[in-house]
């Protein structure tokens, strides 16, 4: 193309519409490239994956304040919009060791925790140590940040979790306001799966922390 090519090319581009008729076109345009956009990325951000901000400490050392996730909504069925309860077939059920996203049974807010147990298992704790079906288990991902013994912290249960629940708790224990306090919880208020850190900001040194990003999160009991 020759350089006056170009010009007349380039002048197209950014030529500003003048008649209202040009502008109506401008505007189908755009409202094209809007809608595009949205059927692509609305489906994605519905049924696959959700993003979320660590904003407590409740889950250190696994998550820190400022960590960024994706969470996945597949593994255990995405929320069908305007819905209640009607969500699509998911391929399981929340395992023990999963870390998830899920609608506070008080409060209603967004919450991640842990689960440690499912439904018919028996769950307990002595003195900071988690019990499943009357065995210890060893978490290696926990944090106790609190030497004294506080009995109504530290210990719960036993209790059998219902049908169609599970029982969360945080891995930094004694800093976690979770199932302890406020029971099982539904299975149909968990959300999502979280899955790998796509980032992660120090608010304290206001730095990235970039040997956290795309960890993989995992973590399972051990007896």
């Amino acid at each position: 193309m020759t350089s006056s090519g170009n010009a007349a090319a380039k002048a197209s581009l950014l030529r500003i519409p003048r008649t209202r008729a040009e502008w109506a076109a401008e505007g189908r345009e755009w409202l094209k490239s809007i809608l595009i956009v949205l059927a692509i990325f609305l489906p994605i951000v519905t049924f696959v994956v959700q993003g979320f901000r660590i904003p407590s400490s409740s889950m250190e050392d696994t998550l820190l304040v400022g960590d960024f996730l994706f969470a996945d909504k597949f593994t255990y069925g995405a929320r069908i919009p305007l819905t209640e309860t009607a969500r699509l077939p998911g391929l399981r059920d929340p395992r023990p060791g999963d870390i998830v996203i899920f609608k506070s049974p008080k409060t209603g807010e967004n919450l991640i925790k842990r689960v440690v147990a499912v439904a018919g298992q028996q769950v307990e704790l002595r003195r900071k140590t988690l019990l499943i079906d009357d065995r210890p288990v060893r978490e290696s991902y926990t944090k106790h940040i609190r030497r004294q013994y506080l009995p109504a912290v530290d210990d719960f249960g036993p209790l059998v979790v219902p049908p169609e629940h599970v029982f969360c708790l945080g891995d930094n224990r004694d800093a976690s306001h979770d199932s302890r306090f406020y029971g099982p919880v539904a299975t149909r208020l968990v959300i999502a799966k979280a899955d790998i850190l796509y980032f992660s900001f120090d608010t304290q040194k206001f730095l990235p922390r970039v040997k956290r990003i795309g960890k993989i999160l995992a973590g399972r009991p051990e007896f």
